[in-house]
């Protein structure tokens, strides 16, 4: 049984920095391809950042240089790390994984940035 567990939202102010944690259970860790998304009020949902089991990285421009995704394999767990938060990056963020073809989200968690 697949599950991604998200946590670590809050409110923060403009230019402070939070991570967002995805603990995931029921898949192969190492090799499964992992993703932030996040969903503003009245948005789409949009792709924040990647992360493949082999390391590799990619990120949305407007976060780029300013968010980092990473692992730790033992706890299997992704992490978004977030820095010089903008007003612009308040938004339900939730964690995803493609395995065996289906899809699995994380519950989401609120990331509010707010003077």
């Amino acid at each position: 049984q697949v599950q991604l567990v998200g946590s670590g939202g809050g409110l923060v102010q403009p230019g402070g920095s939070l991570r967002l944690s995805c603990k995931a259970t029921g898949i192969v860790f190492n090799i499964a391809t992992m993703a932030w998304y996040r969903q503003a009020p009245g948005e789409q949902r949009e792709l924040v950042a990647t992360s493949t089991g082999g390391g590799n990285t990619n990120y949305t421009d407007s976060v780029e240089g300013r968010f980092t995704v990473y692992r730790d394999y033992a706890r299997r767990t992704m992490y978004l790390q977030m820095n010089d938060l903008k007003q612009e990056d308040t938004a339900v963020y939730y964690c995803k994984t493609t395995w065996r073809r289906n899809d699995y989200w994380g519950q989401g968690t609120q990331v509010t940035v707010s003077s």
